[in-house]
């Protein structure tokens, strides 16, 4: 489906849902979509922002490439102070990644020598499915893994996770993602906080917030209040490569206490932000439209799908994330190959939750494209 049939058939636009005149601008500059095709596929599986970087952060990354001979370090200050202030704190409250997956790996290096030179024990609590980048590195350093499923309404079951830190001879690192991958359920805040502020030196908090920007739940409020309020034994990772789209420039940040900070930056890779990625983060932090144009984009993609989803009857987890977990009538490895047959590619199974799949929001053109699709494999008897 081109763009022209997608503003002829949306009844969502017809209906007075159309984004603002910044999304209405950036989308009449395209003629056409054309369909997907193996040399340029429908990407729904990775949870990149189709949208692109904004104008001004690509034109930050041009005026910043005659000074690249140098090293970042400037580009690198002014990107820590201008988080800083985004959250209401400084520049030492904040370090920066190589993407958050970074900081998530610093933070676990860090505890894993803490515990070393203790001469105790450590783990690594998680849910089960989640983002499971604090396991892999984790593992290498002989960290304890200790997975928890998730109840079966896919929230976490922060009483279970909570026990088993609690009766841990050792030091638990608490992984938790919110909103989480894969389910794009946020957990909130009154649920978490209540464990969180029994502040403890053996239990250490790492908030991955990847997807924080596009939460719209009152119920979820950022664990970065928590550094505010001068806990300690928590660190929260963010990252430029979602909402602001900047996934290839490999730019991410944690946010700690001071101290935290200093102890997690030990194991941090020097100019571990190229000049490119810091000023098109810089830039990124300053548009404030391009922000507001790129959530009501994905508000609109995550209607269209719900509204096919619902027509199908098909299950899927309340989303407050770039991405939405659905179930599938039938096997989930087949419905993807299907998929991939059609040039569109989603999300996997994340066992041991069973018979859902992970799809990417892309803009709604795309996600117009992807429910055409998937209606066409309802009548094919395949969802």
């Amino acid at each position: 489906m081109d763009r022209r049939s997608f503003l002829r058939s949306s009844s969502l636009i017809a209906g007075g849902l159309a984004l603002n005149s910044v999304l209405n601008q950036a989308s009449a500059k395209t003629a056409t979509l054309a369909a997907p095709s193996i040399q340029h596929p429908l990407l729904l599986n990775f949870n990149e922002n189709s949208l692109g970087m904004s104008p001004s952060a690509q034109k930050a990354v041009i005026d910043a490439l005659p000074g690249a001979f140098r090293y970042p370090d400037a580009a690198r200050s002014e990107l820590i102070n201008n988080v800083g202030t985004l959250h209401g704190l400084e520049g030492k409250n904040v370090t920066l990644g190589n993407g958050s997956s970074e900081t998530i790996q610093a933070a676990v290096a860090m505890l894993a020598n803490k515990a070393r030179k203790q001469n105790i024990k450590i783990q690594l609590v998680t849910p089960d499915p989640t983002f499971n980048y604090a396991e892999l590195y984790a593992l290498p350093l002989g960290v304890e893994i200790t997975k928890v499923p998730l109840k079966s309404d896919l929230s976490f079951d922060l009483v279970k996770m909570e026990q088993l830190a609690n009766s841990f001879d050792g030091l638990s690192i608490i992984y938790i993602c919110n909103p989480n991958n894969p389910t794009a359920m946020i957990t909130p805040h009154s649920h978490l906080d209540s464990w969180m502020k029994k502040e403890s030196d053996k239990q250490f908090f790492i908030v991955d917030e990847a997807y924080a920007e596009f939460v719209q739940d009152p119920q979820f409020i950022s664990a970065i209040e928590l550094v505010k309020a001068g806990q300690k034994n928590l660190i929260v990772t963010r990252t430029f490569s979602k909402i602001y789209a900047l996934a290839g420039l490999r730019v991410g940040y944690g946010i700690a206490a001071p101290d935290v900070i200093a102890s997690v930056d030990e194991f941090i890779s020097i100019d571990n932000t190229n000049t490119a990625g810091a000023a098109a983060a810089i830039a990124s932090l300053k548009d404030h439209k391009f922000l507001e144009y790129s959530l009501q984009s994905n508000n609109l993609s995550r209607k269209i799908v719900e509204t096919a989803l619902n027509e199908l009857g098909l299950e899927y987890a309340p989303s407050q994330a770039n991405f939405i977990f659905h179930k599938v009538k039938g096997d989930v490895k087949a419905y993807k190959q299907h998929m991939q047959d059609a040039n569109i590619m989603v999300g996997r199974e994340f066992p041991p939750v069973v018979g859902w799949n992970r799809l990417t929001l892309g803009t709604p053109q795309e996600m117009e494209q992807f429910v055409a699709v998937l209606k066409e494999f309802r009548q094919k008897g395949w969802v």
